[in-house]
């Protein structure tokens, strides 16, 4: 068999990992008041109730003045307020569904040398710096995230959904099919991994269809192995998230597969295209780039960072802002928000909603991404992305009106997750913690 079976990832590694997050998890545990000295330990079978005067519904709406009542996880109320007592008093705030990030990589670290370390440590330090990843991302008012690429995911999935330690629901890729020509395998190999994805417990199919844009972005899959590759996934009931870069964009959305990350030098009949075909789109505007120069000395040299690739990243910084906006023009593209987070993003995600706007995006057009459109890309339309009876309840609330200024997306001051809120601070409070420098 080709190069697909290459990276899998032993049992004693995935163990070893999630050992290492129970050890955390034991330890915050113990330094984590009770749930009745603390906001962040509401049960959740608690009812809880919020006024609120300005409400963004996660589908581009505003509503005026309204209680929201919760009940265990879910939202079963959301109805006019005119007075009478609440647990929550968030009036003075703007509140809206929690963020959803479609594209991070959330074990990604920095080691205790402070260099890239990547995305697959298996020591007990990796695992608590993962687990700080979710912590930070989670204050930032992201609830949901991908994060596609790393089997060591899956436990950090799997302990933050059995309540084990704090941190946004979490879809993953696990094994990524990494394109490399002929050597990837063939349609039939590659219809093999996909099933192996899909027994091992991913929640979708990660595909590198492209070269990094460091090494030019060209195309490393046929278009009969990336239609295997997808086909099989629809055939399994997963979704296909494709790294791809200009002539890989209209590829894989010929090829069936259902989102492309990145797009950087798609044209515009490409996008047209994907518009057609309901392609979803997930292009960065420039928080990945900056993130990468800002931190140029802790990435050079390690594994797939060179001086030549960081040249070609500043090049193209400016054509990712030209996409964006070209996406955002293009009528009837399904552009969803995802910020490719990697070491020195955790918890900085929403700096990516200002660069879109930067860029020439809506404001509203850019929280819709993060909220009921990111949702429906993940196929959970109905359970989170908006505020509504019957949505997890998967509230945060800012300092600020992100449509007047959007800035106020680094003002994250009330994140409530499955009915549980995990922060509740003043207004005036910017949290170092979640990445932002005041």
């Amino acid at each position: 068999m080709g190069a697909i079976t290459v990276r899998s990832a032993s049992f004693f590694r995935w163990s070893f990992i999630l050992v290492s997050l129970c050890s955390f998890a034991h330890a915050l545990a113990a330094q984590t008041p009770k749930p009745s000295q603390s906001p962040a330990g509401t049960p959740s079978n608690q009812r809880i109730v919020i006024a609120a005067s300005q409400v963004f519904d996660g589908k581009g709406g505003i509503l005026q003045n309204r209680r929201i009542v919760i009940e265990g996880s879910k939202i079963v109320a959301v109805e006019p307020y005119s007075g009478g007592p609440v647990d929550y008093d968030l009036r003075s705030l703007t509140v809206m569904p929690g963020w959803i990030d479609a594209h991070d990589h959330i074990t990604w670290i920095f080691g205790k040398d402070g260099k890239n370390a990547g995305m697959t440590g298996t020591t007990q330090d990796d695992a608590y710096r993962a687990a700080s990843n979710t912590w930070v991302t989670l204050m930032a008012g992201f609830t949901t995230i991908q994060s596609v690429g790393a089997a060591n995911d899956v436990p950090l999935r799997d302990a933050i959904a059995a309540g084990r330690i704090p941190g946004p629901r979490i879809l993953t890729a696990i094994e990524p099919l990494i394109g490399k020509g002929e050597d990837t395998g063939t349609p039939d190999e590659i219809r093999a991994f996909i099933r192996k994805q899909k027994e091992a417990g991913a929640d979708l199919i990660k595909i590198f269809a492209s070269k990094s844009i460091r090494q030019g972005g060209g195309m490393t899959l046929s278009f009969e192995q990336l239609s295997a590759a997808c086909d099989e996934a629809k055939k399994q009931g997963l979704r296909t998230l494709v790294h791809a870069y200009k002539e890989a964009v209209v590829a894989a959305t010929l090829a069936g597969c259902t989102e492309v990350e990145h797009g950087t030098l798609a044209t515009d009949q490409d996008l047209k295209t994907m518009a057609e075909k309901g392609v979803y789109l997930d292009p960065q505007a420039a928080l990945i780039i900056n993130n990468y120069i800002e931190h140029k000395d802790q990435y050079i040299g390690t594994p797939g960072y060179t001086a030549e690739g960081f040249a070609a990243m500043e090049k193209i910084l400016p054509l990712d802002c030209d996409l964006v906006r070209q996406a955002a023009k293009t009528k009837g593209l399904k552009v969803v928000f995802g910020t490719d987070a990697v070491a020195g993003m955790h918890g900085r995600n929403a700096e990516e909603f200002i660069d879109r706007v930067n860029c020439g995006v809506d404001p509203m057009t850019a929280m819709v991404s993060a909220n009921s459109l990111g949702a429906e890309a993940m196929g959970l339309g109905d359970q989170i992305g908006s505020i509504a009876p019957g949505m997890q309840a998967d509230i945060i609330a800012l300092d600020g009106d992100p449509v007047k200024d959007i800035t106020a997306v680094r003002r994250v001051v009330f994140v409530m997750k499955s009915g549980v809120v995990y922060k509740n601070v003043a207004k005036s409070a910017i949290p170092v913690y979640a990445g932002v420098k005041p």
